[in-house]
């Protein structure tokens, strides 16, 4: 199966699983045939979560590549990686990249591994799992930290945010950058920032700088971003 950011299909499927490779373009129209570049994600449409490219990832990407000029040079980690999208493009603009996601998840870790060879891109590819203090993680430094709809689930939220905050305080002047659905209820998101000392310095409509042709593809969503730091 291929498909487009926009959203066209055609599919093939074997045996045992069906795969999709998805093309994602960036810049000038942000279609096929007008582009600065694009990004090739391999998707697996019977696995798990960390299998797909979400809305929120295709929003946080957009946001990467229109803020470009703060990548360009630093250290970048995304959480919950998944199909990576986020980080190739970071990767793509220039940024140091490590790329995680929870360290049982052998398949996705995998197909991070496929993802950034299929994009030419040499991440870093780690497990690291949220609210779990192995030696991994007291050797990141990120200047940016990315997480596309890592709040999707309230049990994990707390883990999440221990994991943000030790990373943010691991790295002066470092931020958090996440997208998130509307059901995630930006009120509980607002009572962690407050339990863990940290702060928003951003908040924008998911749509309000995704180009139409994107935003187009995307209709039925209600994306936030927010970018958060330590309250110092």
């Amino acid at each position: 199966m291929e498909t487009n950011s926009e959203g066209s299909r055609s599919s093939s499927d074997s045996a045992t699983r069906m795969t999709a490779i998805s093309h994602h373009y960036f810049g000038g129209g942000s279609s096929q045939f007008d582009h600065h570049f694009s990004v090739e994600i391999i998707e697996n449409m019977e696995e798990d979560y960390g299998m797909f490219v979400w809305p929120c990832s295709i929003v946080l990407s957009e946001y990467v590549w229109q803020q470009r000029s703060r990548f360009q040079g630093v250290s970048v980690l995304e959480l919950g990686a998944g199909t990576s999208l986020p980080g190739i493009v970071a990767a793509k603009v220039g940024s140091d990249v490590i790329l995680t996601d929870k360290s049982h998840n052998s398949e996705v870790l995998s197909n991070m591994r496929s993802i950034c060879d299929q994009n030419k891109e040499n991440c870093q590819i780690l497990g690291l799992s949220w609210g779990e203090w192995d030696s991994n993680i007291f050797n990141l430094h990120p200047k940016i930290i990315l997480g596309a709809d890592v709040l999707y689930d309230t049990t994990g939220f707390d883990d999440l945010f221990a994991t943000v905050t030790f990373l943010l305080k691991n790295s002066p002047d470092a931020v958090f950058i996440t997208t998130y659905h509307n059901r995630s209820g930006h009120h509980l998101i607002e009572m962690l920032m407050v339990k863990w000392g940290l702060k928003c310095i951003k908040l924008l409509d998911g749509f309000s700088f995704m180009p139409p042709q994107k935003a187009s593809s995307l209709q039925g969503s209600n994306i936030q971003l927010i970018e958060i730091e330590l309250h110092k």
